[in-house]
């Protein structure tokens, strides 16, 4: 049985926090949310001040969610705010408890190791959590320093805002907040906050750590937290619990689906790292694939392949498995004495099973539509699968040649359905000419067959495949200038992932084919 988290009276107390000349003034109403659950959920406590904080970036578009100017964020009251130095009268700054499977493995108890939401605001598109990441340590963080880097935090603000700007659910990234402290990782780097928003932070593991203790009660009062505050169609169920869990698989199909149409690899999809809304979260060893490979593992830490970009909807359809065994207890018809038969035991097992299942159809169904749009097709016959055997070919076509996975697509967009006068720039993307010249018959044929306008085609085509995505490369090259304190690149490459799609003719440097140097990147379980 997992231990018991550390009672925060027994962490070292933060430095007293610094007053700002002025409060951050809000625009927005704040509420209590996940902070009147009770402390059975929770700690509250205050985050470590961060020392000297500085202004790193701003996310214009996360700003908008709050009602902010991005402006407002460079004044000194936000700068200590968001840096955890200074706790606003507004704010109820508290750490969560989960538990969780790590790479398939029980891991116990876990929790917002170095993440303290700062407060949960009410907007006109509903509550939306602020939260600090690397304010510091909190009960749950497991020896570990509490703190983020600067190298992690550009990471994830890049592209907590850049899966927003594709369309992908996300949480969002609304500032970067840095510093001079040191904090050892495989080297000495400098310390960072990234201020995270989102509706909710809740994850797969927040019921499995209830589950895990047989705290029933807390499990139910989780789940009708969720259902009441996002998801209030599960309600109007005979079976409110179960149809959580049918739209935590929807969604996590439908997520997949995305994910793996645009070429983005999570690298850590512990069961901690999944969104009860459907969100991508916790951005860490994180990629987006260059030269297209099934196999690709984006995360040094994963010597096993286990979260290899082939295998993350599989992975999720497991995770989505360890959720409905922690929901379970909510729906185990039991007796007076508060036994469950056996019969009762299966039932509740079948039911369970039954509300998994949409994650296989929805997945097919959200999988062959992406694809659909991303070739510029339109639907002919009754069954997505008729495609099927031109997708299955392109696919091997890709792994064996590894051909870039975005440049494929964005040039895909422009080749002729009559011949192959305009192929060359996809074409030469392929070492195997003769090879892509076989699969481009196959694909102009099914053009024809559909009548289809090269024009619009083309134009649809550009709408859903983008010419922008966060290649490890162009982050790093924004991180090596942030150390120098040269934010510049972070605010240039924020804005055009901020536009994926469109024709930025200042910016043809950061679509193009990654330099060599890019192979030697890696990115870990410390990233």
């Amino acid at each position: 049985m997992p231990t018991e988290p550390t009672p925060a009276s027994s962490l070292t107390p933060p430095a007293a926090n610094t007053k700002p000349a002025s409060e951050p003034q809000i625009p927005f109403e704040v509420a209590a949310g996940f902070g009147d659950l009770g402390e059975r959920f929770f700690t509250r406590l205050r985050p470590t001040p961060l020392p000297s904080p500085y202004l790193v970036g701003v996310a214009p578009a996360a700003a908008q969610l709050l009602g902010l100017r991005p402006e407002q964020l460079g004044e000194r009251a936000f700068v200590e705010t968001l840096a955890g130095s200074h706790v606003p009268d507004w704010a109820d700054p508290l750490a969560t408890v989960y538990s969780g499977h790590q790479f398939g493995v029980w891991a116990g108890q876990l929790g917002d190791g170095r993440a303290i939401r700062l407060a949960e605001a009410k907007t006109a598109s509903g509550p939306i959590e602020i939260q600090l990441k690397g304010a510091g340590m909190t009960p749950y963080s497991r020896m570990a320093d509490g703190r983020a880097v600067l190298r992690s935090s550009i990471r994830e603000f890049l592209c907590s805002e850049a899966m927003a700007a594709l369309g992908i659910p996300t949480t969002r990234a609304l500032a970067i907040m840095g510093s001079d402290a040191p904090v050892r990782r495989e080297t000495i780097e400098t310390a960072a906050v990234v201020t995270r928003l989102s509706p909710t932070f809740i994850r797969f593991g927040h019921f499995e750590h209830f589950a895990a203790r047989d705290q029933v009660d807390e499990l139910r009062q989780l789940a009708d937290f969720v259902i009441d505050r996002f998801l209030p169609q599960c309600r109007e169920s005979g079976q409110p619990y179960l149809a959580l869990l049918r739209e935590a698989s929807v969604r996590t199909a439908d997520l997949m689906a995305q994910w793996q149409a645009v070429g983005f690899c999570h690298g850590v999809m512990n069961t901690d790292n999944m969104s009860i809304l459907g969100l991508t979260i916790d951005y860490g060893p994180f990629g987006f694939l260059d030269a297209f490979d099934a196999n690709h593992i984006c995360n040094h830490s994963d010597t096993q392949g286990r979260y290899a970009y082939s295998q993350q909807p599989q992975v999720a359809f497991w995770n989505l498995h360890c959720l409905a065994q922690a929901l379970l207890p909510l729906w185990l018809e039991r007796g007076d004495d508060g036994s469950a038969t056996e019969a009762a035991k299966e039932a509740a097992v079948d039911a369970a099973h039954e509300a998994l299942e949409p994650f296989r159809t929805r997945y097919a169904e959200a999988f062959f539509a992406q694809y659909r749009n991303k070739l510029g097709l339109r639907k002919l016959g009754a069954d997505d699968k008729d495609d099927e055997p031109l997708l299955t070919d392109l696919f091997k076509l890709l792994h064996t040649q590894r051909a870039d996975y975005t440049l494929f697509w964005r040039n895909l967009a422009r080749i002729s359905s009559a011949d192959g006068s305009r192929d060359a720039p996809v074409r030469d993307l392929f070492m195997d000419r003769a090879a892509w010249d076989a699969w481009a018959d196959q694909y102009r044929a099914r053009l024809r067959a559909e009548q289809s306008d090269d024009a619009a085609r083309a134009t649809a085509m550009l709408a859903v495949n983008p010419k922008y995505v966060l290649r490890n490369h162009l982050a790093e090259t924004a991180i090596r200038q942030a150390r120098d304190k040269d934010f510049s690149e972070v605010e240039r490459l924020l804005a055009v992932l901020s536009r994926p799609f469109d024709e930025q003719p200042d910016a043809e440097h950061y679509a193009a084919l990654p330099p060599d140097w890019a192979s030697g990147l890696e990115v870990s379980c410390s990233s």
